[in-house]
């Protein structure tokens, strides 16, 4: 072949690549593979919305294989796949942190790759409740619609999700040239995340987003670079850790949640190559003992093994601890785009705008439409006799809208209206119980296209609705947050004894443990001379104990690992007993309770943080977290268990009492809070403590608004105000 047949071949190789291969790569990345902003590929939205239209919201559960069958109506590929497609979304699979398909049946599971799923003729499904905040308002052309692929049916383009569920649910493809690999996240915290950029552009996510949430659970490694990347660019990569159990008595391991880039039979595999070769002599046998209660892994230990070192090279050496890559690629108005997470919320409000507003369009074209009507039924109002005579005057029946017509002077649709109404309906008492209707048609047309003129109050419609969705619908994270240098070690606390204690701690942080049974024999405390108590509380032998140090760091106890004393001690020097530095100091403590609840700090500029214990919790018996508050000078802190009232004092004699639940709780422990008590005239806040333990009455110090600036305080509570910075 000469060089000009070659050319000629080369050119031909060239266009018959760009007629046919980049229809079919631009096909994938379009309709296949890449979610779009309401967190679907083309492939979930059929399924869900063919499940939608077989009434299986609220409904009773079918056949998988039905459900297959009717997608194929919008989705031209083969049922495997289709079913497939259902499998991942189903609450049984576990794939998803909230599932959107109720099931019934074997759908295998996310953290196994044998376990295979039931075919569909054996399993059934319907629509979990949470697909109420996916469809609705669907039919009141909040998207838009477009023909199936055979032009019979109409499918929508997007589906009005009403919480961003593209952040809330995983989701993978792999394109041509291109992948996406979008982590889920708390439902809680996205939707708090969002509400804080409806209000905020510039909000600081991290105060809201603690980072990825899975599924299986597990253990995240805080990486604040890594997530911070992730929230401005959508790309990075977090590690996941395997939780595990030691149990003392077997002397065995059990691993209950893994990673969720990784599966039970990948572990076990890479085990097995361990041991076989030597690298792994410390276990005797590893058995898969996952059943229908959950997942578990059974590790059986040598004698003289200790657990928590051997977990620490299981972490390095398989994937126990595995990394799940971010490539947040999702498809904006048709193009491809990787974007961070907060370009994806910003994306995210933009669409859910068009969504209402489009929905408020509906809703005042149809009572336009109601109200043209009863303008028309009005008119008949004037004279019932006339309409009378003029539809039995009428020779033809074609005639008698025409007449009603130039009779009243009202158009077609009116008069259509007027003549279809019953013999019996031709009353005054109904026509004016119908026209009763219009002057509230008119009001809540005029409330209607305000709402739609207005974003600032779209956006107050979509932060109550995510609001309730996260009341409804939210749930505490799977996947728990630790500090990257935590050793992962379940609490080996099942074999201590446990009983009721009362804890002390002194301003000079002499700290006593004390059983109520010792207490009840003698309970004056002994202290160091010119010493107070600072914090007292109740708990168990076995709950954490938080000690919070001016150095915005917390140290974390169990218990069981300090002594019990008597009153009559001056108790433990906590220096000494948690380690810390010689000039550090400990300004409050308190037990964790399940780590329920929330902690409250005080600054002297009158900023409050509200702070969810759960960032508190790792699984290490003593350990220190550092930036356990935000920056700035401190005048106090406290532990609620609920909402409360909450009493703060100023150093010119004011005082305000506000309700907890009037902070929003921050998921960052180094929030720097929210303006309170408004400090005036070089005002500085003193004191915060619980109204009962200073005030006589909250009555004349309860603020309306936050911030206030307070109130003065009265003469009966001045001298029960207290100088203490720190009060329980």
């Amino acid at each position: 072949m000469n060089e000009e047949n070659i050319s000629l071949a080369l050119e031909g190789i060239t266009e018959t690549l760009e007629k046919n291969y980049m229809p079919y790569a631009m096909s994938v990345i379009i309709s296949r593979a890449i979610p779009e902003i309401d967190g679907f590929k083309p492939s979930h939205r059929k399924l869900l919305y063919t499940m939608y239209k077989m009434g299986l919201l609220g409904g009773n559960r079918t056949k998988s294989a039905n459900v297959v069958g009717q997608t194929m109506k919008l989705n031209p590929h083969g049922d495997a796949a289709i079913y497939e497609t259902m499998v991942r979304l189903t609450e049984g699979h576990m794939a998803l942190l909230h599932p959107l398909v109720d099931s019934k049946g074997n759908f295998g599971r996310q953290y196994s790759r044998d376990m295979a799923y039931a075919a569909s003729r054996y399993t059934e499904v319907r629509l979990l409740p949470i697909c109420n905040e996916i469809f609705g308002d669907i039919d009141k052309n909040t998207v838009e619609f477009v023909d199936n692929y055979d032009g019979t049916l109409k499918e929508p383009t997007l589906l009005p999700t009403a919480f961003p569920n593209i952040l809330i649910n995983p989701n993978q493809g792999i394109a041509v040239g291109m992948a996406s690999n979008i982590a889920s996240f708390n439902l809680r915290e996205i939707c708090s995340a969002t509400i804080a950029l409806l209000k905020d552009k510039n909000a600081n996510l991290g105060d809201y987003i603690t980072g990825p949430d899975f599924s299986t659970g597990g253990f995240l490694l805080r990486n604040d670079e890594a997530l911070e990347k992730i929230f401005s660019s959508g790309t990075g990569s977090v590690k996941v850790r395997a939780k595990y159990v030691y149990d003392k008595k077997q002397n065995i391991i059990e691993v209950l949640e893994i990673p969720y880039s990784t599966t039970v039979e990948a572990i076990i595999d890479k085990l097995s190559e361990l041991i076989k070769s030597g690298k792994l002599r410390d276990i005797n046998d590893v058995r898969d003992e996952t059943d229908k209660s959950g997942l578990k892994i059974t590790f059986e230990l040598k004698r003289g093994v200790d657990p928590d070192k051997l977990m620490t090279r299981l972490y390095k050496q398989t994937p126990l601890e595995d990394s799940f890559s971010c490539n947040f690629n999702v498809l904006i108005d048709g193009e491809p785009k990787v974007l961070g997470v907060r370009d994806i919320l910003k994306h995210w409000i933009v669409f859910r705008t068009d969504c209402i507003r489009r929905m408020l369009q509906f809703d005042i074209e149809k009572k336009s439409a109601r109200l043209h009507l009863l303008r028309g039924l009005e008119k008949i109002l004037l004279d019932i006799d006339k309409a009378i005579y003029i539809v039995r005057n009428t020779p033809e029946d074609a005639m008698v809208v025409p007449n009603l017509m130039s009779g009243f002077g009202i158009d077609k649709i009116q008069a259509e209206f007027v003549a279809e109404i019953k013999l019996r309906n031709l009353n005054k008492e109904y026509i004016l119980k119908r026209t009763s209707e219009i002057e509230k048609l008119i009001a809540e047309i005029a409330d209607l296209q305000k709402t739609a003129e207005s974003d600032a109050r779209i956006r107050k419609l979509i932060a109550k609705q995510l609001e309730e969705i996260a009341d409804k619908y939210g749930a505490d994270r799977r996947t728990v947050v630790i500090d990257a240098e935590d050793e992962v070690v379940e609490a080996q606390d099942s074999f201590i004894e446990d009983y009721n204690v009362r804890v002390f701690m002194t301003r000079d942080n002499y700290f006593k443990k004390i059983t109520l049974v010792s207490l009840r024999a003698a309970s004056e405390q002994k202290l160091k001379e010119g010493d107070e108590l600072l914090c007292e509380a109740e708990a168990t032998n076995k709950t954490d104990m938080l000690f919070f140090s001016d150095k915005q760091n917390v140290y974390k106890m169990k218990l069981y690992d300090i002594p019990d004393t008597k009153a009559s001690a001056l108790g433990d020097y906590l220096p000494n007993l948690i380690g810390m530095e010689s000039d550090e100091k400990i300004l409050y403590a308190t037990p964790a309770y399940d780590y329920s609840g929330f902690m409250l700090f005080a600054f002297e500029s009158g900023k409050v943080a509200k702070v969810d214990m759960k960032g508190y919790e790792t699984k290490t018996n003593r350990k220190r977290l550092t930036n356990a508050y935000g920056k700035g000078k401190i005048i106090g802190m406290l532990y609620c268990r609920e909402e409360c009232q909450v009493a703060l004092f100023s150093n010119i004699d004011k005082c305000m009492v506000f309700n907890t639940k009037d902070i929003l709780t921050k998921t960052s422990r180094s929030s720097q809070g929210v303006q309170v008590m408004t400090m005036r005239r070089k005002s500085l806040l003193t004191k915060i403590c619980l109204p009962e333990a200073t005030l006589k009455s909250t009555q004349g110090y309860e603020a309306r608004t936050i911030p206030s600036s307070g109130y003065y305080l009265k003469d009966e509570d001045s001298s029960a105000v207290q100088t203490s910075l720190f009060d329980e």
